[in-house]
């Protein structure tokens, strides 16, 4: 792997309070991703599911967890299965797992070779009540594939007599918390896509295409460690900058017009998330200046309003008035608005359509329980924006915070530029 080794006792910790949480007598288990294909001979590189390294630091495909904690056999506790390797895999495929290395790696000492699961399978079965699968119920799931959890799930299926429960809504909740240890790993991801971003402000110059933006980004991410950017980047560049979801990055930027770049990197699986809108030129146009310091505005009195104890949709409400009393200051709302919007559709959603927060972690949109209230070490995103489509531009700003048991988030992206000035200064200091 590219990133340095994690310190074992994180797996340790993340299984333990994990098998806490279930019912006496239980089985709970855990595959990697699939290797997609596209065609031909061609796949996607692998990517592995975000619980099974959670719950181990496994970063290998066809790799199973099970966590068994009542077995009365005690080898059968905790149990990691391996693709077992040979010299025809490693010289085409490089070298896989030891026995040893995967123990070192998760602090489980029981690993076995793929070709045992069977066997074993059967006599754990037959000790159980109840066996925990893992499905994807995030709130924002929407991509329909069949996956190696799903193909396992209808194999144990059609074993029968299997008394089934999920893992997910104790993972919603044990995830969305994070130990100090997941947060050193998302602020060195900050810490690299600052680079990244420092690096860009030093580029930017009208005529340079979207494109290699992007590039510039991907060369300083690959070159601190991080493998690949957190999420599909998103260089929108003028009129593109209204297109909440834009990522084909393929225009030339041009003289007087603002980029927004959301745009972070990822390491060791866990994600960064950032959001910079800067001139092209290197100078705000007064009107840019003004939206740009509504939106700033908004960031700053969200962030503080994330505290534990708050509920989220309390505290999207609390967003909208906020973001509602600044579109009314600089003239984009009048009264007549408020007056005539209801709590379906209220006025500001004309220039701030989306959310204003999400969790982050291990994914980019981490799990969560939505219900559940905001508690210390839950890390989230903050990303007001303003999208003016008649003048053909809107404007971002986003950083990463950790709530803290008292006081104001800790803000991981505190570092990288986000005032006017800054900004400004970087870009002509070249």
């Amino acid at each position: 792997m590219k990133y340095k080794k994690i310190d074992t006792k994180l797996f340790i910790k993340n299984r333990k309070n994990f098998v806490n949480k279930l019912e006496r007598k239980s089985i709970a288990f855990f595959n990697s991703n699939d290797i997609y294909p596209i065609s031909a001979d061609s796949t996607l590189p692998f990517d592995q599911h975000r619980d099974i390294f959670y719950l181990s630091g496994i970063d290998q495909e066809e790799s199973l967890l099970v966590l068994f904690p009542d077995s009365v056999n005690l080898k059968y506790k905790e149990m990691l299965f391996l693709r077992e390797t040979n010299e025809y895999i490693t010289h085409w495929e490089g070298e896989k797992l030891t026995k040893e290395q995967a123990k070192d790696i998760s602090g489980i000492s029981n690993i076995f070779w793929l070709s045992e699961f069977d066997n074993i399978l059967k006599e754990i079965l037959s000790q159980a009540d109840f066996v925990y699968v893992n499905t994807n119920e995030h709130y924002r799931q929407n991509v329909q594939t069949q996956t190696r959890e799903d193909r396992f799930i209808n194999r144990l299926k059609k074993i029968g007599g299997i008394k089934f429960k999920k893992s997910n809504p104790i993972l919603q909740r044990q995830r969305s918390i994070k130990d100090e240890i997941e947060i050193e790993l998302i602020k060195n991801a900050c810490e690299i896509t600052k680079k990244g971003f420092e690096r860009v402000l030093n580029f930017i110059k009208p005529g340079v295409w979207e494109y290699e933006i992007e590039a510039e980004f991907s060369h300083e991410f690959l070159r601190n460690r991080s493998r690949r950017f957190a999420y599909t980047p998103i260089i929108a560049s003028g009129r593109n900058s209204n297109f909440l979801h834009y990522v084909y990055n393929n225009k030339q930027c041009l003289d007087g017009e603002i980029v927004l770049m959301d745009v972070a990197a990822e390491y060791a699986n866990y994600s960064s998330d950032m959001t910079r809108t800067v001139p092209i030129n290197g100078r705000f146009s007064e009107r840019q200046k003004t939206i740009y310091n509504a939106v700033l505005n908004v960031k700053n009195a969200a962030t503080k309003l994330l505290r534990p104890g708050i509920l989220w949709h309390d505290y999207h409400i609390e967003v909208g008035k906020i973001m509602t009393s600044e579109l009314l200051k600089i003239k984009l709302l009048d009264k007549s608005d408020i007056q005539n919007e209801t709590n379906k559709t209220p006025a500001y959603k004309k220039y701030f359509s989306h959310g204003t927060s999400h969790h982050l972690g291990l994914d980019t949109h981490d799990y969560c329980d939505l219900k559940m209230p905001m508690e210390k070490n839950m890390v989230l995103t903050v990303e007001p924006g303003i999208y003016i489509k008649e003048e053909d531009f809107g404007i971002r700003l986003e950083d990463d915070v950790v709530i803290n048991e008292n006081g104001e988030p800790t803000n991981l992206m505190e570092n990288i530029p986000i005032e006017i000035e800054h900004i400004e200064d970087l870009m002509n200091s070249k």
